[in-house]
């Protein structure tokens, strides 16, 4: 099962899970910038899962963003859709 079909290098298959790893890096960003004194080992850690959450920098999840925006405004008449439909009638 590809979740990732159709969304675009940055997007996701849902809305709300674009956003909760948004809200998970920004978490992690902010215990890293908090917490960097008592361990910064850690710190390091977490930014680096933050930018492994946000796949890539903040602009790269903004634009992932827009790219999840979009697929819900383009419904099933998109090429992804066509092509897997002119596929599935070929292989009948």
């Amino acid at each position: 099962m590809n979740y990732f079909r159709g969304t675009g290098m940055f997007g996701s298959a849902f809305l709300s899970a674009h956003l909760m790893r948004g809200a998970a890096a920004a978490a992690l960003f902010a215990w890293a910038i908090v917490d960097q004194t008592a361990h910064p080992w850690l710190s390091l850690g977490a930014g680096v899962a933050a930018l492994v959450a946000l796949r890539g920098c903040p602009m790269c999840w903004t634009v992932g963003l827009v790219e999840t925006l979009s697929q819900g405004r383009r419904g099933s008449t998109d090429a992804l859709s066509i092509n897997d439909a002119a596929r599935e009638s070929i292989r009948e």
